[in-house]
């Protein structure tokens, strides 16, 4: 569930205390009001040792009465004035803890157009994403031999959609089994699996369940419901003091929809930092902001609000990534970038570099920043589309684990 602080509800004011020249102003009024009265209706038959004690007596109890009444309403207030206060400051606390949370990223492994078969590392991916060179969005063919505009992944000689598929998933699974060999394998791991394109879910399960059996992966790994980055968020919420690390894994491979598409496989490894301690980790993702409303100013909102959950100055942030979404959001992040005073200069739009890979979006940018990570320590913003209804866009931050976190 999202950490709304916008929800919180404001301080109350402390009620004004009783001001002492006011309550002295009555006084002298009374006095002589109850000399009046008691000479009024006492007469000359009222002796002077119970004049004076009605005459003064009695108006003085009376304002002290007021008083005392006064001063016991002013406590109740402030009292309550107090108590709600206390009762906000530790929901706000609460908020704030929750709303800081965030995830060890152990391991990535990704693979996109960019990287070479034959390649033993994403070495070269990564310079060539950071340096937004070698743009892989052209016309060209695709499985099915229609020329339109979009990115692949490189086949081997003589591979079909089934049997790549099948090869990049057994690549990043043994790059994902290089630290989980390090863990008992009674570890938990759950997992999350976005699969998306032309090749069919029964197919992709199959080739899925192949690529984990020889994956050599000693841990029981239990899918989970989730996508995107909601189901970090949900992770953080729900299970930040659970002994599972999270996989994910999405791929989109031959999508139905292939203008400006992209081809894309990537795995990523989470651990809890309050469980966790077995692994260092590369980087943290801290907690994702969903933008809500089409407008800019929720993305204004969401990107500000991903900024102080780190909290990181705008101006630490050394990159910016973008993927999954279309020229009308860019124009909105373009807006926001320059109004938080993000470094627009160092601005990488995987979309005009290789497409959109659908469900993968956050997953690749994720990947991607922890890489250039791994290339330079500071940290990274991301804005990541998204097809929900209720969020179009999320904003989040990812920290080189070398800054001391809070």
């Amino acid at each position: 569930m999202t950490v709304r602080l916008d929800k919180v509800p404001p301080a109350l004011d402390e009620p004004a205390s009783p001001r002492l020249w006011l309550w002295l102003l009555p006084l002298p009024a009374l006095m002589a009001l109850g000399v009046a009265l008691t000479l009024w209706l006492g007469g000359d038959g009222l002796a002077p040792t119970r004049f004076w004690p009605f005459a003064l007596g009695v108006p003085a109890l009376a304002w002290m009465g007021a008083a005392v009444v006064r001063g016991l309403v002013y406590l109740g207030e402030l009292s309550a004035v107090e108590g709600w206060n206390e009762a906000r400051e530790m929901d706000l606390t609460q908020k704030m803890r929750r709303g800081r949370r965030s995830q060890q990223v152990l391991a990535v492994s990704l693979h996109t157009a960019l990287r070479d078969p034959a390649a033993e590392s994403g070495r070269a991916q990564c310079e060539a994403l950071l340096a937004n060179d070698g743009s892989q969005l052209r016309a060209q063919p695709g499985w099915s031999n229609q020329g339109m505009r979009h990115s692949r992944l490189p086949p081997m000689e003589g591979e079909n959609k089934r049997q790549l598929l099948l090869r990049v998933l057994s690549t990043v699974l043994e790059e994902l089994a290089v630290p989980l060999a390090k863990l008992p394998p009674e570890t938990p791991v759950s997992l999350v699996l976005e699969m998306e394109g032309g090749i069919g879910d029964l197919i992709a399960s199959k080739v899925w369940q192949q690529a984990l059996a020889e994956s050599g992966i000693r841990q029981s790994v239990t899918q989970i419901e989730g996508s995107g980055l909601e189901a970090i968020d949900q992770w953080l919420d729900e299970r930040i003091q659970d002994q599972a690390l999270l996989m994910v894994v999405s791929f989109q491979i031959a999508p139905s929809s292939l203008e400006d598409s992209a081809e894309a496989v990537v795995g990523l490894l989470f651990g809890n930092r309050l469980t966790q301690d077995r692994l260092p980790p590369h980087a943290y993702l801290h907690r994702p902001e969903p933008v809500g409303g089409s407008a800019k100013e929720a993305a204004l909102q969401a990107a500000s609000q991903a900024l102080d959950w780190v909290p990181v100055p705008a101006s630490s942030i050394g990159r910016v990534w973008l993927v999954g979404t279309d020229t009308a959001r860019n124009a909105a992040i373009a807006s926001v970038v320059d109004e938080v005073h993000l470094p627009a200069k160092t601005t990488h739009n995987l979309g005009a570099l290789l497409g959109d890979p659908g469900k993968a979006a956050p997953w690749v940018a994720i990947a991607a920043a922890v890489e250039a990570i791994a290339n330079k320590a500071e940290p990274q913003f991301l804005f990541t589309g998204d097809s929900a209804e209720d969020a179009w866009m999320w904003c989040s931050v990812v920290m080189p684990a070398v800054v001391p976190q809070e």
